[in-house]
């Protein structure tokens, strides 16, 4: 329950904006996400609104296929989160058969994400977009992932981190800096 709780927070704080029209209640839970999950969208159209400064005709351009692209991510996005659910869920009693079907989801998803870049600047072009335009919302949709990847990661239960008591003795010719670093 408390990496679950976990999960939640991390969506919470990629949503912290319109966090507070959202509760959180563990029965709940999945609506509560799908309802943080629709706000970051919402967000995030305004903020791609802002930074590209579409004039008219291009607006025209982007906005429909936008629509399109980012219902094709939600389903993508959709095996992220089953994803976390399941990792959070596992984490304390995690096998090396589930660590492998985890590895194999997650580079499906990064492969997905790519693939479905790749068939909406196609799409992009074919609305009559610059391939500058392209490029700029490209680059500010790596930005905005980087965010929140990066913030999921900082959430999320490490594999890496050994409880002090698992670890081997430390080796006379290990630095401290990375006896420190093992150990934290």
């Amino acid at each position: 329950m408390k990496l679950r709780m976990l999960l939640v927070a991390i969506l919470l704080v990629l949503t912290i904006p319109n966090a507070s029209r959202a509760q959180s209640t563990e029965p709940n839970s999945d609506a509560w996400i799908e309802s943080l999950r629709s706000d970051l969208r919402a967000d995030k159209v305004a903020i791609v609104g802002k930074a590209m400064q579409f004039n008219d005709q291009d607006g025209k351009a982007f906005w429909p296929v936008y629509r399109r692209y980012e219902a094709d991510f939600a389903k993508v996005n959709d095996q992220r989160v089953a994803l976390m659910k399941s990792y959070t869920d596992k984490f304390a009693t995690l096998t090396e058969a589930d660590a492998k079907d985890m590895i194999n989801q997650s580079l499906k998803f990064e492969s997905e994400r790519i693939d479905i870049r790749k068939k909406y600047a196609k799409e992009f072009q074919k609305g009559g977009l610059s391939s500058l335009t392209i490029a700029k919302f490209l680059q500010l949709e790596h930005r905005l992932d980087l965010l929140v990847d990066l913030k999921i990661a900082s959430l999320l239960p490490p594999l890496l981190v050994t409880p002090a008591n698992e670890l081997p003795p430390r080796s006379a010719d290990c630095p401290d800096h990375v006896d420190m670093a093992l150990r934290d």
